[in-house]
């Protein structure tokens, strides 16, 4: 009888380690050097160390630590225990945290020293047993108690549908949603985009990643260090992006990824030049909206021509610009094809598929499609079709040569810097403030954000508020890029017939605010 076959898909990255474990996997931009042993060995350390908390099956585990290596060592630990991993945006806040570990309930949390003392008591509030620290100088009490461990363990054995991970995504109500994430739905898509970028493997000559993303969403964890670990690839590791300091390290690349405020940040750079990126075989960019100007600026420097893809937390890659020149060009403005396995279909108000250039709703099946909202049935069956669809809430069309163009959200999400932000969430935050009425946050155009929310509030009848000072309380409050960037106090909002803020006059408004127009 053959051995079952295991879905884990840490067990799919290991096997593409490469035979020569003493090779370098990660290089840290401060010199520090990890082979591919090491990976293995400190992953190890960390599952047995959790296999020894003797957690219930699928426990989460809670992670809320600024980038490191051994941040991504954990993640892969987590994988080959067969838990589920919770990552959390550095920036939130205690309410902000209070709220994911209480819907998520984790086993274990694990947090900055810096930031133990209140994300603790949250945490065993919330019935966690165990709580350990982890920082970005290789300290805290995680690695200290995993040093004890043994440094061989066998992967759990996990099931295509077995939970991997678990990724907040907040919802247009203010609360949220958190999008599971399978063994299968990471690997199918890690698996294709080898495929679909061209990934080389160790024996086809190798590619070098540079790394300069967080590691709390789906691009810097999953796309980045997926495509680097199951392809054999070297990754040049930066804790924090350094315009400067990436731009000298790409002669020693092949691959970069990057949001589109990446991009403007190292186009201000005099060292970004043709020589600079004389090895590099592709730069990526996703998360936001890249801009024409910014798509060709750089290929006018550069020579290289930015491969733009789409995403979801829900969903990981949907859509991707041709990496090979047979398959089309790369166009700017686009979001390229769906990806091998991805249906995408684009439908109008009515439900019916949309013509060529038409604008409609955009919805996606495939391996990849997210299982649902944790613990939220009555969510995840309105976001689906009855026939499977997921529905992205993104806006968009497809043409006569089938590239994909987003034009905006179906709701009012603003992606500024890569992050996404929901109006309504930091309204309610305003809302709630002494001597507010009514407030609304819309997104307008930035050079290097792409978007950056403004914020227009209502004062009571008597109330004298002052529009940085509610700016400088949601920074109390809230992660830093939630903030708005201007508030403006004003006596009433544009409203519809019908009651309701029209948004898209305030939009209009205020667009020219930090571009001078």
């Amino acid at each position: 009888m053959s051995e079952p076959v295991n879905a884990n898909l840490y067990a799919h990255l290991r096997a593409a380690f490469p035979e020569d474990l003493d090779r370098i996997a990660v290089e840290t931009d401060d010199g520090l050097h990890y082979s591919w042993r090491d990976l293995d060995r400190a992953s190890a350390m960390i599952a047995n160390l959790f296999d020894a908390l003797e957690l219930d099956a699928g426990a989460r585990i809670a992670v809320q630590v600024e980038k490191s290596v051994e941040a991504m060592v954990l993640y892969l630990a987590t994988l080959r225990a067969g838990f589920v991993f919770l990552p959390l945006n550095t920036a939130y806040r205690s309410a902000e945290i209070e709220y994911f570990i209480g819907n998520a309930e984790p086993a274990v949390v694990v947090c900055s020293s810096a930031n133990a003392s209140w994300v603790g008591p949250i945490a065993q509030a919330a019935g966690t047993q165990h709580v350990f620290t982890l920082d970005d100088d290789r300290s805290g009490t995680l690695l200290e108690v995993a040093s004890q461990c043994g440094d061989e363990q066998a992967i759990a054995m996990k099931e295509d549908d077995d939970l991997a991970a678990i990724l907040y995504t907040s919802g247009t109500t203010g609360r949220s949603k958190g999008a599971m994430l399978t063994h299968r739905n990471l690997l199918s898509n890690a698996e294709v985009l080898k495929d679909y970028w061209g990934w080389r493997s160790a024996e086809e000559g190798g590619d070098v990643l540079i790394h300069a993303l967080p590691i709390f969403h789906v691009h810097g964890l999953f796309v980045a260090i997926h495509g680097a670990l199951i392809s054999g690839s070297k990754m040049i590791w930066f804790n924090r992006f350094d315009a400067k300091r990436v731009v000298a390290r790409l002669p020693e690349a092949s691959v970069f990824m990057g949001v589109p405020t990446l991009y403007v940040r190292m186009l201000g750079e005099r060292g970004l030049t043709r020589k600079a990126c004389r090895h590099m075989r592709v730069f990526i960019s996703g998360s936001a909206p890249l801009l024409i100007e910014t798509f060709n600026e750089w290929r006018e420097r550069t020579g290289h021509t930015i491969l733009e893809r789409y995403g979801m937390s829900e969903t990981a890659m949907l859509t991707s610009n041709p990496y090979h020149a047979v398959q089309g060009e790369r166009r700017g403005g686009t979001v390229g094809f769906p990806l091998p396995g991805v249906q995408l279909r684009v439908l109008d108000d009515a439900g019916a598929p949309c013509l060529t250039d038409d604008i409609g709703h955009i919805q996606v099946d495939g391996p990849n499609v997210f299982a649902g909202y944790w613990r939220m049935p009555e969510k995840t069956a309105e976001e689906f079709t009855a026939d499977g669809y997921f529905k992205t809430g993104d806006v968009g069309k497809i043409d006569g040569l089938g590239y994909v163009t987003i034009v905006g959200r179906s709701k009012d999400l603003i992606i500024s810097g890569g992050y996404n932000v929901y109006p309504a969430e930091i309204e309610g935050v305003i809302n709630e403030m002494p001597g507010v009425a009514e407030s609304a946050i819309v997104g307008v155009p930035h050079a290097d954000f792409g978007e950056v929310g403004v914020a227009i509030v209502i004062p009571k009848p008597g109330a004298m508020l002052d529009g940085d000072s509610i700016i400088a309380e949601l920074k109390e409050r809230l992660a830093n890029f939630k903030i708005p960037k201007r508030c403006f106090v004003v006596p009433e909002l544009p409203r519809n017939a019908m009651g309701k803020v029209q948004k898209a006059l305030l939009r209009e408004q205020h667009k020219g605010l930090f571009s001078g127009g």
